[in-house]
């Protein structure tokens, strides 16, 4: 009897044991409880300065293989293999450029990727291409679309990809021709998205305040400033102070020549009345007015 009471006493567990997870072949992938794939994590990849870059030993044979290793389906071997197009870049550029139009399509397709991580290495390509490629990349068609990524990662939420863009967005502006870099940007700082517009002026900007008077005339000084004008209503503040600054730049250019500080805010008042509507006209007019 006491035998049986003990035996009641002890619990008896009806599940089955747990089968232990498998272990992959490959280190770098771990597996769950239910054996599904959990892909390592971002902090794994290593963001390497553009100085750091070492040289290939052999980079005729390297650069053959490159567009194959940027077309893996795994977003690590794509990391690395945009790591290798920086360092073509730094150390072996003229190699690079038969294939860079195939290059831009990647690592735009790199940028639109959901993980920040790749979404990081492909935006510091960006950087060490333009410095490498400069005023070729504005007779690409594919400019076009890189732009427009660098834009809106500038533009977005998470603030180590903004900052990223931001860098090569100011990297873009001193490595590419200013007249061609302008008329790229025209059509971003009217975008329907007022973060892109911010950002697409913000580069306007810095561009303009690089240019000779001979630029600007070339461009349309009226345009500039019509264009300025336009910024100056927007409704986010990054806009409108790179709307002022872009004021102040085609002001300093603009009068460069008339003498004396009261002759050249009469010019001013004179081309901006004459090229801009009344309450526009007013707006340059006070910013300068004001210093």
């Amino acid at each position: 009897m006491a035998l049986r009471n003990i035996e009641n006493a002890l619990p008896i567990s009806q599940e089955r044991p747990k089968k232990l997870p498998k272990l992959s072949k490959n280190p770098e992938i771990c597996l769950n409880d239910e054996n599904n794939i959990v892909p390592p994590p971002e902090s794994t990849i290593d963001y390497v300065a553009s100085e750091n870059l070492k040289p290939f030993p052999d980079p005729d044979s390297s650069v053959q293989r490159l567009l194959e290793e940027l077309a893996s389906k795994d977003w690590i071997k794509v990391c690395e293999s945009l790591n290798n197009t920086r360092r073509f870049a730094v150390h072996h550029s003229s190699l690079l450029l038969p294939i860079l139009e195939k290059l831009m399509v990647v690592m735009v397709k790199a940028m639109k990727n959901p993980r920040s991580a790749l979404c990081k290495t492909s935006i510091m390509a960006c950087s060490d291409i333009f410095i490498a490629f400069g005023e070729k990349l504005t007779l690409l068609k594919t400019m076009d679309d890189l732009l427009l990524q660098l834009l809106m990662k500038a533009s977005q939420d998470k603030k180590f990809v903004c900052e990223e863009a931001d860098k090569a967005l100011n990297t873009m502006v001193n490595s590419v021709s200013r007249l061609s870099l302008l008329r790229k940007l025209k059509a971003y700082v009217r975008h329907s998205n007022p973060r892109v517009r911010a950002k697409a002026a913000v580069s306007t900007s810095n561009c303009v305040s690089k240019m000779e008077v001979n630029e600007m005339e070339e461009f349309g000084m009226v345009v500039i400033a019509q264009m300025a004008a336009d910024l100056l209503n927007d409704k986010l503040p990054e806009a409108r102070e790179a709307a002022r600054s872009m004021v102040n730049s085609v002001y300093e250019k603009f009068t460069w020549n008339e003498g004396e500080e009261g002759n050249k805010q009469e010019a001013w008042q004179r081309f901006c009345e004459k090229n801009l509507t009344g309450l526009n006209a007013q707006a340059m007019i006070k910013i300068v007015s004001s210093q």
